[in-house]
């Protein structure tokens, strides 16, 4: 079997969720399946270079980076190389497939967030987008989600069968490990002025609305006065500048809420030193609103790390009993249940321990077996 995939994400935006999904999928499909042909139509603009890519045969297609050139490339040049290479199954990795396809198509939808949250439908030529991607979805064969919550959305948003839709979990990184080198992780987190010696509490996710890190500030003043200055809060990542609604001054409410001496804010991770900053962690926080998935809980549970995070969405499947489950509003629980994991030793040993069963369920392995398995499905 001829499978073409979609590789918008290879080149452009790799480091997103869609471009790490790419990447991780890729690696395991040829491992787990090597029966079948895989084949990648990136598109190539003229300041962009070829990755080096042997996982799947690369085929270059001349196309610019631009919002209406990744419409062209979805619609009309995407499929016509399907066409070219005689395609048995298309996948496209992201909300973006064709209104047509001379093969079946396979789509993955992580989320339907601009159908469930007003904050994110965006402009009028983001709205129209949304549209057309929620029609060409009625047309594909199958759809992969990335969770039975995520299914459930997609099933109810989009007006699809639930038999159109497969739940096929995602995993973490296989350097997502509690197995560290001190000699290597000491100089990381020292890089970004973090002590190890009394730990501290952790926030990777981003920090648009949804994310909630406003009710994670929130929570901080329940615990701060307790564990601040022996253990902060670290957020991480690149602070978006504030718009008053989407984004908003992180640093100047921490302010507001008194606990800005206890907070430091890092700033852009680089992805290998993550692994590093779960490890001297005393509690991963996650009060998201809303996921698809939830990839850094299951990162931090694969560090060993106890965690705190919202109820909302596919975290429970996830994380099921192996953490903190807290309503996203209920900021003095959350507080309360930080505050245990780091002063509760019996606790915190538990949840680790439980964390790290539970993150043995999801692999790539697992993740590649299922993809294949919706090809083999569709094709006739």
């Amino acid at each position: 079997m001829r499978i073409v995939l979609n590789g918008w994400f290879l080149i452009h935006d790799a480091h997103t969720g869609s471009g790490q999904y790419l990447r991780a999928l890729l690696k395991q499909l040829p491992r787990v399946a090597p029966q079948h042909e895989y084949h990648l139509l990136a598109p190539v603009g003229p300041t962009e270079t070829m990755p080096i890519f042997t996982e799947a045969t690369l085929h270059p297609i001349k196309c610019g980076p631009s919002h209406l050139d990744k419409v062209r490339f979805e619609q009309m040049l995407f499929p016509a190389a399907c066409r070219r290479l005689k395609a048995d199954v298309a996948h496209v990795p992201y909300w973006g497939p064709p209104l047509s396809s001379p093969a079946p198509i396979v789509v993955t939808i992580h989320d339907v967030i601009p159908r469930l949250l007003p904050q994110y439908r965006g402009s009028r030529p983001a709205q129209l987008y949304t549209a057309l991607v929620s029609a060409a979805a009625q047309g594909v064969s199958l759809i992969l989600a990335d969770s039975d919550a995520s299914k459930n959305d997609i099933v109810r948003e989009l007006n699809i069968p639930a038999e159109k839709v497969r739940a096929v979990y995602l995993a973490a990184e296989e350097r997502y490990s509690a197995i560290g080198d001190w000699q290597v992780d000491e100089p990381i987190r020292k890089k970004y002025e973090l002590e190890p010696e009394g730990g501290y509490a952790l926030y990777f996710g981003g920090f648009d609305v949804r994310k909630n890190v406003r009710g994670l500030l929130s929570a901080w003043t329940w615990a701060a006065g307790s564990i601040g200055q022996t253990t902060p809060l670290v957020i991480g990542g690149r602070l978006p500048k504030p718009d008053g609604t989407f984004f908003e001054d992180f640093p100047a409410l921490a302010r507001e809420l008194g606990v800005a001496d206890s907070v430091k804010f890092i700033g852009p991770v680089d992805e290998a030193d993550k692994p590093a900053l779960y490890r001297g962690a005393s509690v991963f926080l996650y009060p998201s609103r809303y996921e698809g998935f939830g990839l850094p809980p299951l990162e931090a549970m694969a560090c060993g790390v106890p965690i705190v995070a919202s109820s909302a969405a596919s975290l429970p499947e996830v994380i099921g009993a192996a953490g903190y489950l807290i309503p996203p509003d209920d900021t003095r629980a959350l507080g309360a249940a930080l505050l245990t994991c780091v002063v509760e030793p019996t606790v915190a040993d538990d949840l680790r321990a439980r964390g790290l069963a539970q993150a043995k369920k999801f692999s790539w392995e697992r993740t590649a077996r299922e993809t294949v398995a919706a090809y083999e499905a569709v094709h006739t």
